[in-house]
């Protein structure tokens, strides 16, 4: 376990010689706070995602400490650029108190991190298969498969010295934008299918297709990138959330929801379903409407294999032929009040299982994860709290893109330790892998011991008021029409319980 890690792994806290007993895992901890609180209610921007309480107890009892990674385990920014998935917590510090109305204390706020040395212990030898967003795999025969399908998801984490957010605002999401991260990621995961497939993987060094990197700038920290920081923030702004307030699973998939309505490129199809019920008429209704390619006749006029900026030239003409329009479907949903009822458990399994799988987003409380698959009891994820420096372009316009791959074992955590308001998310390029999908859920419903996490019904039941926002376009201005619907958090949900 001292040497290479192997393709999933399993974090074990190793104790520096000579400083005294250890203090408990970040991660059990974590797990033990502010349970009674629900999970888009944990938005106070300076909570900084537990670290206050975490570095509180690590002070009394340890005292502050500081051991660095051994280099091959750092994340891939190396150095100082942060640990990913093998596990540090940003400490709060003494910044953490100040309000994250200002630019300076967003960019004090990135300064100080408390690292734990950690060693990899290897993933435990069993039959149980490992699901990764549809795709099955077998930790005795299939080790390299699985790190290469979890290395080739694009990995959104917090950024530091971007450009302001506004002009004037916070120059690091460090400490409140990790849902929007996560937000990020599980939306990059349904460009990837679109514009990819869900076959593609990403090789360190080999050269990639163009329509990646289009979908890797769709999500660049700039404020002319479709899905950047900068458009979520500020879109939420627009709607009553401020710069720096924390999000929910529910309120990250209504601004991405807007903010794909000028994705003309990629031309999706995004549906929430609310109130714990998948309506499919609606969603026919809006896949199978007319629509054309608004912005083709932006489209810059260049050779097939040079493309830039997302625009491929053929985008406009294969639109219009398309019958329907690839659906990006979320749904919010809470499994219990302060943890998530077991009864869910099997059926939320089931999720990871289905081709169509977007994965999951959630986490524990004060701590946003994106889930793409799980292993017996314990769910796999990708984890946004490290902090990287922002990407440039280089002079000659290649955006080095290795900071965007998690190029070590991925996290992974008991199905019991999740927080129980979460988003799932599904992607259905055709109208096939629609009717496959409600086939899917529909058989769910029959499995004995899984309780299911949401209805799929044909129409809309006659006691619903008409929830249709879904006909946005870019210049749609009508926000007292979208406020109920943008604003609602946990509370708003339906309980769900045998």
């Amino acid at each position: 376990m001292g040497g290479a890690a192997g393709p999933l792994a399993r974090r074990r806290r190793r104790r520096p010689a000579s400083r005294g007993p250890a203090f408990p895992s970040p991660t059990r901890r974590l797990s033990a706070l502010r349970r009674s609180v629900p999970y888009d209610d944990m938005a106070a921007p300076t909570a900084r995602c537990g670290a206050p309480e975490l570095e509180k107890t690590a002070n009394r009892r340890a005292g502050r400490r500081r051991a660095a990674l051994p280099l091959g385990e750092l994340g891939p920014g190396g150095g100082g650029s942060g640990l990913g998935c093998a596990g540090a917590y940003v400490s709060a510090g003494p910044v953490a108190g100040a309000a994250l109305g200002g630019a300076a204390a967003m960019d004090a706020a990135t300064l100080t991190y408390d690292t734990l040395r950690f060693e990899y212990e290897d993933f435990p030898e069993t039959k149980e298969p490992v699901w990764i967003l549809g795709r099955k795999y077998s930790v005795f025969t299939e080790k390299e498969e699985i790190l290469l399908d979890v290395t080739s998801r694009l990995w959104f984490t917090y950024r530091k010295n971007f450009p302001a957010i506004g002009g004037t605002g916070p120059t690091s999401d460090t400490g409140w934008g990790c849902m929007l991260r996560c937000g990020q990621m599980i939306f990059a995961q349904a460009l990837v299918c679109r514009h990819l497939g869900r076959d593609w993987r990403w090789i360190k060094g080999k050269r990639q297709t163009d329509n990646y990197f289009n979908v890797l700038n769709a999500f660049i920290d700039k404020k002319d990138s479709y899905y950047s920081i900068h458009q979520i923030a500020q879109m939420g702004v627009g709607e009553g959330k401020s710069i720096g307030q924390w999000y929910g699973p529910n309120t990250v998939a209504q601004v991405l929801k807007k903010l794909a309505t000028f994705d003309t490129w990629s031309s999706l199809a995004v549906h929430i379903a609310m109130d714990n019920t998948v309506v499919m008429e609606e969603i026919r209704r809006l896949c199978q409407s007319n629509f054309s390619c608004a912005g083709a006749a932006a489209c810059p006029a260049v050779e097939a294999d040079v493309l830039y900026n997302g625009y491929p030239e053929e985008a406009g003409v294969r639109d219009k032929l398309s019958l329907w329009k690839p659906l990006v479907l979320l749904i919010p949903l809470r499994l219990g009040l302060t943890e998530i009822n077991e009864a869910y458990i099997e059926t939320l399994k089931h999720c990871f299982m289905m081709p169509q799988s977007l994965g999951v987003i959630g986490g524990k409380p004060n701590s946003a994860h994106y889930f793409i698959g799980y292993v017996g009891e314990e769910l796999i994820y990708l984890d946004p709290h490290t902090t990287q420096p922002a990407v440039e372009p280089s002079d000659s316009g290649c955006l080095p893109d290795e900071s965007f791959h998690c190029q070590h074992p991925p996290c992974r955590m008991s199905i019991a330790e999740l927080d129980p308001s979460i988003a799932v998310g599904f992607f259905c390029h055709t109208e096939e892998d629609f009717n496959d999908w409600c086939h899917q859920i529909k058989k769910l419903s029959l499995v004995r011991g899984a309780l299911p996490m949401f209805e799929l019904v044909e129409r809309q039941p006659s006691h619903f008021s008409n929830p249709d926002v879904l006909n946005l376009t870019p210049d749609s201005s009508d926000a007292d029409r979208l406020e109920r619907f943008f604003d609602s958090e946990d509370e708003d949900f339906e309980i769900l319980s045998l």
